[in-house]
Formats: C-alpha cells, structure tokens, sequence
C-alpha cells in the first residue's frame, strides 16, 4: 500500500494535467483520484513486473469506441514512464489506417465498404510488424510510425510522423480491435443492422474482414505479451460516448472547411460497420485477456478482474 502512496504522490500531478487536457467545460472527468490510485497504478505495477519477460514488453489495450482507451493508456504511460523510470512508446491501430489513396483502390478492388476506416482490413499493420522485427535486431536504427488525423480521414506528412529512437521497454499498442477474433464463417450469414442486411448481401465484406482476423491481425495479436479490455455495458452506451467524442473532434478541427467530421447519422451508420466485431468481443475478450475493466454508465472504471 505504501508503494502505491508514494507511486500516487509522485504522478499524480501529471496524470490530472493530462486529464485536464482532454476536458471540455461540458465534460469533466469524475473519480480520477479513484482510477488512477485504485486501478491504472496496480495496473502499472503489474505491467512492471512483468517487463523482464520479453523487450520490448508488447500490451495490448482494447475497448469498444468511446471508452476511453486514449485516456487510459496515456495515463499508464505517465505512470511506468515517471515512477518505473520505462521507455514507453504509446501507438493506436488509428495510426496505422490504410491512405484515403489506398482505401479507394480497396473499396473498388474488393467492397465499397472497405473506403470507410475502421474494420481489420483497412490498417497496414506492416509497419508493427516491421517494429517489432527491429527491436529483435543487434543494432536498432530509429524508425517512424505513421500518424493519422480522423478530421481530414488521411495521414498526417510524415514529418509529423512518430519517431522510435531506441527500443522501447513497453510498447503499449491500443485499439478497438486489438486482440480481437474472428468468428465461425457460419455465424457470418445472420446480418446484424441495417448495413449489413442492405450494403453486403452478399456477405463479401464480412468474409474479407473475418478473412483478415483469422490471418494477418490473428499473427500479430499473438505477439501481445498481454492485453487489457475495456469493458462497456452495451453497443448502445458506445454510441452515445462515441457522439460525444465526434463533438470534441469537431471543436478541436482547425480547419472547417475541408473537415471529415461526421454528423450524428453518419456516426451511427459509421458505427455499425465496428458493431460485428466489437460485440464478438463484448462475448469473447473478457475470457482471453489478461486484465478487464468493467466500465460503468459514466465511463468510470467500476471494477477489475485479473485472468493472469
């Protein structure tokens, strides 16, 4: 308890000025005493002892959209970074989404859909792997990682770009599918929502997306030395937190005029193609992850259960 206390007192100043930073003058975070000293600073100490077991140490954060996985995962590299002294490199799978460029030659090569962001499929994961592969290496040469702006729906320039200079203690790589599976191809056939039953009839982009888990993405989710998940009571309750963060992304564009900032339709149309894989993971995630965090109505971490 004691380390705790003294972990508390020595971050706490940093974890309420970056909390602080995501508030709006509507929206102010309740009980950050409570998440940062009864949960994300036991969670960094577990994170701590487990760091030998592999460099860099590879944590997987998950949560359906809106949870809050950004927040989360900063704060626990304000923790290992300031009281652990570790060499933390934070990166989304937002990141690695796939160019506008790109994704128009997907959409008309395999499915219209496949132009929208979001599913297994739409990422170039290479770049993790390519990450990771360096890290291995006698001599590691720095190497940048992509960054991407959700307001004009393309990579930022590559100046802008995130820059690795040396191997990482803790890659913590977070994600809305991160650690996800793919589901029987018998299971696909049953629509869900109303793009499903009117933009893939014929079940081609939901065997494409599937296809991906059960190759690609199922490759790199079994490199994750852990993996951490979000849990949300409902669909549902995401959507609502994932309107709210549309809003925020809406105040912070600085440029109006050329902004991909959806309205409240074109958000919840946009959330049905997440709806399949993220309500496999609702049923499946808490089983396999190393860590879950039930989230309660408010977006507060309720309890925790710990799976090994």
């Amino acid at each position: 308890m004691q380390s705790i206390t003294e972990c508390y007192r020595k971050v706490s100043k940093d974890c309420f000025k970056f909390i602080k930073s995501q508030e709006t003058s509507k929206e102010k975070f309740k009980n950050k005493e409570k998440m940062i000293k009864s949960f994300l600073i036991p969670i960094s100490f577990w994170i701590s002892n487990r760091t030998k077991i592999s460099n860099p140490y590879l944590i997987g954060l998950a949560g359906g959209q809106g949870t809050g996985k950004t927040t989360i995962s900063s704060i626990l590299k304000i923790i290992l970074t300031k009281y652990f002294k570790l060499n933390v490199f934070k990166i989304s799978i937002d990141d690695l989404y796939k160019t506008r460029k790109d994704r128009i030659k997907l959409s008309k090569k395999i499915h219209p859909l496949l132009m929208t962001r979001g599913v297994p499929g739409t990422h170039d994961i290479n770049f993790i792997f390519d990450l990771l592969k360096k890290t291995k290496e006698k001599r590691f040469n720095q190497q940048r990682l992509p960054k991407f702006n959700k307001a004009i729906d393309d990579r930022l320039k590559r100046k802008s770009w995130y820059l690795v200079k040396k191997v990482p203690d803790v890659i913590i790589f977070e994600g809305w599918c991160v650690g996800a599976r793919a589901e029987k191809n018998t299971t696909l056939k049953k629509s869900i929502n109303s793009l499903e039953r009117t933009e893939d009839k014929n079940l081609r982009w939901r065997k494409y997306v599937n296809y991906q888990l059960q190759t690609k993405y199922k490759k790199l989710f079994s490199k994750l030395d852990c993996l951490l998940f979000l849990k949300a009571g409902s669909f549902k309750l995401l959507q609502s937190w994932r309107l709210k963060q549309e809003v925020l992304l809406k105040l912070n564009s600085k440029n109006k005029a050329n902004s991909k900032v959806m309205s409240k339709n074109e958000l919840l149309k946009f959330m049905q193609t997440y709806q399949r894989v993220t309500q496999n993971m609702f049923k499946f995630a808490p089983k396999y992850s190393s860590i879950v965090l039930n989230l309660n109505r408010n977006h507060q971490i309720k309890s925790i259960k710990y799976n090994k």
